[in-house]
């Protein structure tokens, strides 16, 4: 597998995993049914493209996205922060939105810096990103 590919792919898994760890946080702030239905939807497929990317890199014999106790710290504690006073719908879904946002501006700057122009880990990058927007559009109907 090219250094180009393994860097993309580690960096599918973090995104994904950082997805999924907000979506974590989020799950037992949120009131509203349909939500928080919508937010499980989305950690599940969050853990399927993760675990794609994974299989991959084990398969080209790489190794895969160590996970960062700091980086989970940090997220966890802003995602907290910013819930203690306001756990309304419409601001889990803000936040929601803006981690999709990160998430999708994370995975533009992986593709722009790799020479990887096709092969599976441009494929799922793709597929991850668009994922992104749709979960964006569809926690626009929260605000």
């Amino acid at each position: 597998m090219k250094r180009d590919e393994a860097k993309l792919l580690r960096e599918i898994q973090r995104n994904a995993r950082m997805g999924r760890k907000v979506i974590d946080a989020l799950n037992g702030k949120v009131d509203d049914d349909d939500m928080a239905l919508q937010l499980a939807r989305q950690a599940v497929k969050y853990s399927e493209i993760q675990n794609r990317a994974a299989d991959k890199m084990i398969e080209g014999h790489v190794e895969p996205y160590k996970e960062n106790a700091l980086e989970d710290m940090k997220l966890l504690s802003g995602i907290h922060t910013n819930t203690l006073f306001n756990t309304s719908t419409s601001h889990i879904a803000e936040l929601a939105i803006q981690d999709s946002s990160r998430g999708l501006t994370q995975m533009w700057k992986a593709m722009n810096m790799t020479q990887a122009s096709n092969g599976f880990g441009v494929e799922l990058a793709r597929e991850l990103m668009d994922f992104e927007e749709k979960n964006i559009e569809q926690l626009k109907k929260y605000l």
